[in-house]
């Protein structure tokens, strides 16, 4: 599934496309994906101006100068598209579309936005003013914000005995961290994905603040990362995935300097974890 490297290149191809523009036109072309669309979701986009494009964790947000905010989460298989032609040069002929285009968006500028998803884990929703959605409520600080400190990290690990690996993975102690992430920020810690995160001292902690933040900020100046389903909205693959110095590296040498060791797997609550042994402690 895409995590915040891949959510906000798909946010940040999507900003000039959308950002200050009128919906002129809205297909729906199902009623759901992973869960039902908004009964009114056509009538809400059509005419509206997108104000803002934002992410929260790894959902993509766009405010209109109208009621709610547009909701779009990818899921495990969901891509956006970006077609930019003049007004008026789209067909519209629903057979002529890929089978697993489910929503189109056109703007006033010519451009046409299409979400597809083929195994339709995603989700699209409408975000009403003054509601707590369930999909957004309890989030912790987003990673790269100033709210998210070392300070704030270790107050979230005191007296855990939980692997510091599942607490990074808990979207209400961090926001949108996933499995690929947590394992790089993790080696480049030099912190066991094992250790119980209450008996992480507050050097450490830091040193993993500054990991996290590092290898996100990396890794969306490469795209994010490519490994199934992801593409930019350009079409291109990310390319992160070159940069990793432990995810899906299992039985190679480990990368850093002078430690000799060999990159072990191990699974931690059903899901795959990548580590050093020798300089991971």
């Amino acid at each position: 599934m895409p995590e915040l490297p891949e959510v906000e290149t798909v946010r940040r191809g999507l900003a000039p496309h959308l950002e200050g523009q009128h919906i002129t036109r809205v297909d729906q072309r199902r009623p759901d994906l992973r869960w039902p669309m908004p009964t009114d979701l056509v009538q809400i986009l059509t005419g509206a101006r997108v104000t803002t494009l934002r992410r929260r964790s790894k959902y993509i947000l766009a405010d209109l100068d109208r009621g709610p905010s547009l909701l779009l989460h990818l899921g495990m298989s969901g891509r956006v598209r970006i077609e930019s032609e003049p007004l008026g040069q789209f067909h519209h002929d629903p057979s002529i579309l890929p089978r697993h285009d489910h929503l189109v968006l056109e703007t006033e500028s010519g451009s046409r936005i299409t979400l597809n998803d083929a195994r339709r884990f995603g989700a699209v929703d409408l975000v009403r003013e003054g509601e707590a959605h369930p999909l957004l409520s309890g989030l912790g600080p987003e990673p790269l914000s100033d709210d998210f400190t070392p300070g704030r990290l270790a107050a979230a690990f005191a007296g855990r005995r939980a692997p510091v690996k599942a607490l990074l993975l808990d979207q209400r102690v961090v926001a949108g961290l996933g499995n690929i992430y947590v394992c790089e920020a993790l080696f480049r810690a030099g912190i066991h994905p094992t250790r119980a995160a209450g008996r992480i001292g507050r050097d450490r902690i830091a040193a993993l603040h500054g990991a996290i933040r590092d290898v996100l900020a990396e890794a969306i100046t490469a795209g994010g990362s490519s490994l199934r389903d992801h593409r930019q909205t350009s079409g291109e693959l990310g390319y992160f995935q070159h940069s990793f110095r432990v995810y899906g590296r299992e039985g190679l040498p480990c990368p850093r300097p002078g430690c000799g060791g060999t990159v072990r797997r191990i699974v931690q609550s059903g899901r795959s974890t990548w580590y050093c042994p020798v300089c991971q402690r």
